[in-house]
């Protein structure tokens, strides 16, 4: 799994931050992580179970292999499909402009899937273990298994832009008639905080984004020395033909809103796997020097709760779309994906949900992520969930002296909080309490 899996979807690391020094892969192996041999419980895990058992089986299409059948088992929406050109990850001498890689999604999994490629590849949100990545061969066999990846590919893709911890790395970059990365052009680290003009290159992109110019579905020369001034397809695009079979692929789409989505999500898990791991380890050295020190005070110490309140700040201020670029205009997807993930809900009384897009000023109406309901927000080790849900009701109710949530009116606070306790009873208590 070493060569270069994710330069511009996703870089998976190892090296913890925490305080002034860093961790190596074997303090993740160790107490009280161990990421490589540790249970895994996430849907790629409960799948292989599964496998493992005869509960279920994957059919194996001739064409595409276990991606149909996989995207089923999964819950992962075809709608969501996201594709890349640039041979920037694992297996990329599949990867073309005429062979895209195409990724697919749900709110805990990321499937890769290259044409012809020798294995799918997989993330998935891991309350213990913050993102797993998994392989699975395209092989037609009577019982599929899942491979863990750890070491293979953590040691070879360490990055100080995931903090060191296991995680996502969304890049746009230019690429050339054979999808080689340009890179003397520059590269750019993709989030809601980046402004479009500068993200999706490398990219397809389906959709109409009047306001900015984007850098999706632009192909250069090879040997370009110099950044282009115009994208003919920066703008707006309904049809990919003119690049690729689009018919080799489940959806004809790289949808736009699905890609703007996909960027917010991933840093998301990005924060939310820091939280989870930089609190058991900061809680464990805690342990270890109150045992080596022969200490036995009860509670934490102000150095171990600085830490756990950074890190929990980080995520809470993601969370509220802090910095968000504005969008500078309509923007829509020409595909389903929009509408099937407003649907998902959940919804208030009033037919109102987190999932409810913007889509002109900001990606969604209310600026409180839809992922402070998921799984791995509430699997938090307890004292940090604590932590980040006492920031949350505080900004919902007083709003914040820190500029980063100056985006957040009284009136759009008052909205968060009626949909948010209208979506969920446990956190109708939460802000009923605090």
């Amino acid at each position: 799994m070493g060569r270069n899996f994710g330069v511009s979807i996703w870089l998976w690391a190892v090296a913890c931050a925490t305080g002034v020094r860093r961790l190596g892969a074997a303090d993740l192996d160790s107490a009280p992580v161990y990421y490589a041999t540790a249970p895994d419980n996430n849907p790629v895990a409960r799948l292989h179970l599964e496998l493992d058992t005869g509960r279920t089986k994957l059919a194996f299409d001739r064409e595409k292999g276990y991606l149909p059948a996989i995207l089923k088992a999964l819950e992962v929406p075809v709608s969501s499909q996201v594709l890349v050109f640039s041979k920037t990850s694992l297996q990329r001498n599949r990867i073309a402009p005429k062979t895209p890689r195409a990724i697919y999604f749900n709110d805990e999994v990321y499937v890769g899937y290259c044409q012809s490629g020798e294995v799918m590849e997989f993330s998935a949100a891991d309350p213990a273990l913050g993102t797993v990545f998994y392989t699975l061969e395209q092989q037609a066999e009577e019982a599929p298994r899942f491979k863990r990846q750890t070491e293979a590919c953590l040691i070879c893709h360490g990055s100080s832009a995931t903090q060191g911890f296991p995680g996502h790395l969304v890049r746009s970059v230019y690429a050339d008639t054979e999808g080689q990365p340009i890179f003397s052009l520059g590269t750019s680290r993709v989030e809601h905080s980046t402004p479009l003009e500068k993200r999706w290159g490398g990219w397809y992109v389906t959709g109409s984004n009047p306001g900015r110019e984007h850098r999706g579905n632009m192909i250069l020369p090879k040997n370009t020395r110099h950044q282009p001034r115009k994208n003919p397809h920066g703008t707006e695009c309904s049809d990919l033909k003119e690049f690729f079979a689009t018919e080799d692929y489940l959806s004809p789409h790289s949808d736009l809103v699905a890609l703007m989505v996909f960027e917010h999500q991933t840093e998301v898990h990005n924060r939310l796997t820091r939280v989870a791991l930089e609190t058991q380890l900061v809680l464990h050295q805690r342990q270890e020097f109150d045992r080596i020190l022969g200490r036995k005070e009860p509670g934490i110490s102000d150095s171990t709760s600085r830490r756990i309140d950074s890190a929990c700040e980080s995520l809470v201020q993601y969370l509220f779309f802090a910095e968000e670029a504005a969008l500078g205009g309509q923007v829509k997807g020409f595909n389903s994906f929009a509408s099937e993930f407003s649907k998902k809900g959940p919804h208030d009384a009033l037919g109102r949900t987190l999932r409810d897009f913007d889509l002109k000023d900001r990606l969604f109406r209310y600026p409180l992520s839809y992922m402070i309901l998921s799984h791995s927000f509430e699997q938090l080790p307890v004292v940090a969930r604590d932590v980040a849900i006492g920031k949350v009701v505080q900004v919902i109710r007083e709003g914040n002296c820190d500029k980063k949530y100056a985006h957040l009116t009284t009136a759009i606070r008052r909205e968060i909080s009626e949909v948010l306790a209208g979506m969920s009873p446990l956190w109708k208590e939460r802000l009923a309490k605090n």
